[in-house]
């Protein structure tokens, strides 16, 4: 499984910043980088997941605290568990699921459906293989860009025209990675969806 550490060497290879006596990014900076690209990806294409949360009898209300990353709830199953499923009608705010069952439940479980920020570290990463690159994509690019900006005002033994080329090197990997988002990132338009009737 690809690591935190496996995504810092990628960004490394492409900076050609391999040199590990003298490197020109620290690993706290690349993280940082990295942590800015995968929260961009986060928001175009979230990471699918579901969760079974108890109700209290008596309340329509269930706390979504317990879902980590949540971004956004797609779809809510109550109770939970039943074929063919019984989606019903909800409202998320502020951390708080309000079911909209015909019934107010009586402590059975509901099935969420949501979005989550993708996580990477030491362990291992949610993201899918093409998402890995697109986030070594956009880091290197948020470094080459704070390196062209650094490099402005200093004496540089590639000529004076270092800055200038990180920069243009930056923006156009930039603009590579804004392109895949919009074309792997979700539909915001109006999502065609299944009506059903209330459980």
């Amino acid at each position: 499984m690809t690591t935190l550490a496996d995504i810092r060497s990628r960004i490394r290879t492409d900076l050609h910043d391999l040199d590990s006596g003298a490197y020109r990014w620290s690993d706290g900076d690349l993280d940082r980088h990295i942590a800015r690209a995968l929260d961009d990806v986060s928001r175009a294409i979230p990471c699918e997941k579901s969760a079974t949360l108890a109700t209290t009898p008596g309340s329509r209300e269930v706390s979504t605290g317990s879902l980590t990353g949540l971004v956004e709830v797609e779809a809510v199953e109550y109770p939970a568990g039943e074929f063919p499923p019984s989606y019903v009608a909800f409202a998320s705010w502020q951390g708080m699921l309000t079911v909209h069952s015909q019934t107010v439940p009586n402590g059975m479980d509901v099935r969420v459906y949501y979005t989550a920020r993708h996580t990477l570290d030491g362990t291992g990463t949610t993201l899918a293989g093409y998402l890995e690159d697109l986030v070594a994509t956009g880091a290197g690019a948020y470094a080459a860009l704070e390196w062209s900006v650094l490099a402005i005002d200093r004496l540089n033994t590639g000529g004076p025209a270092v800055a200038a080329e990180y920069g243009s090197w930056a923006r156009a990997r930039l603009t590579a990675f804004e392109q895949l988002l919009k074309h792997h990132a979700r539909s915001r338009s109006l999502r065609p969806r299944r009506l059903f009737v209330p459980a």
